[in-house]
């Protein structure tokens, strides 16, 4: 018989048993479901977190102090986060990386050049980075649901890039990623089981609807402040797109740097032909344990229509109608 010092160590992303103080003695209070990878999710501020984020939640909104010139990326699992975080690299850092044959992103995952706030920074218990060394403008991504950002964030005129995706696609890709983490330790969900959680909005940082109203209506009253993308557009307009957030996060690009085709440039280097192919994102595991190959399934537009019955694709924009039914967004 295997006994506990005996049994495989999980990655750090399925264990329950690291959690800070304040997070354990929350956790009693609040409702919680069947976890897609980790045994649990939890609902705080009305969304669902495994209890390792949600730790991770509890002590970015205690201690992450914002600075007016940060840049946070926002998005929803399974957005495009990946894509983003390399683009938003790789504009920011254009002048401090000028040859792209020795980018950074060619050896680096963009989850290690972007860490998260609330999983990467704020998970072990009073032990912090010193966040303020780092250079300005500091670019950090999160999940988190705009209730649920630290007050400074709020408070602050930092500026918050938010992606969303088509809902289909967003929940097949969270399910075959979710799929992929469970494996190490478990048999897969069936999609008919992850299909009824997502739509009753039981998923990680879910419900999808409400996390993507949120920053749609800041982006509607704070222009200067929030700008909405769609992932789909990205894909059908990506030189117009990119100069867009390049000059909404405050490093535009220049009449002659057009000329020279750095736009192409840097949506080749960020491309998920370019960036699934490389060594550092085929191999390997990211700190937290996830391997690094499950952020690069497909990266297209319209992949739902090969896994989701036709009952299924009506069910969901049935609810995405009735979810965004007024508020402009489509």
């Amino acid at each position: 018989m295997q006994t506990p010092q005996s049994l495989p160590l999980l990655p750090k992303y399925l264990r329950e048993d690291e959690v800070t103080k304040e997070c354990r003695d929350l956790l009693p209070s609040l409702p919680s479901e069947k976890g897609w990878v980790a045994a649990h999710l939890h609902q705080y501020q009305g969304f669902w977190h495994t209890t390792r984020q949600l730790a991770g939640v509890l002590s970015c909104q205690k201690h992450f102090q914002a600075k007016d010139t940060d840049i946070l990326l926002v998005t929803n699992p399974k957005s495009g986060t990946t894509w983003l975080k390399a683009i938003s690299f790789a504009l920011v850092n254009r002048a401090r990386y000028p040859d792209l044959g020795q980018h950074p992103l060619l050896t680096n995952n963009p989850h290690v050049l972007v860490p998260f706030l609330e999983l990467d920074f704020y998970m072990n218990e009073n032990v912090f980075p010193d966040l303020n060394s780092l250079a300005s403008p500091r670019l950090f991504s999160t999940h988190l649901p705009y209730v649920s950002l630290p007050e400074s964030v709020k408070n602050s005129n930092c500026k918050l890039v938010y992606l969303c995706r088509n809902p289909k696609d967003t929940f097949v890709s969270l399910w075959h990623f979710t799929n992929k983490l469970r494996s190490v330790s478990k048999a897969t969900n069936p999609i008919e089981e992850s299909f009824d959680k997502f739509c009753k909005g039981v998923s990680l940082y879910g419900p999808f609807w409400d996390h993507v109203l949120e920053y749609w209506k800041e982006s509607l009253e704070k222009q200067e402040r929030v700008l909405f993308l769609k992932f789909e557009e990205m894909k059908e307009q990506p030189i117009s797109l990119v100069k867009r957030l390049a000059d909404f996060i405050g490093c535009p690009f220049s009449a002659e740097e057009e000329a020279k085709g750095a736009v192409e440039a840097v949506l080749r280097l960020c491309s998920f032909e370019n960036l699934s192919n490389l060594e550092v994102n085929k191999i390997g595991k990211l700190p937290s344990g996830e391997e690094t190959n499950a952020f690069f399934r497909r990266g297209e537009v319209g992949d739902w229509i090969n896994h989701l019955t036709s009952e299924m694709a009506q069910q969901l924009d049935s609810v995405t109608q009735q979810k965004f039914n007024g508020s402009g967004l489509k």
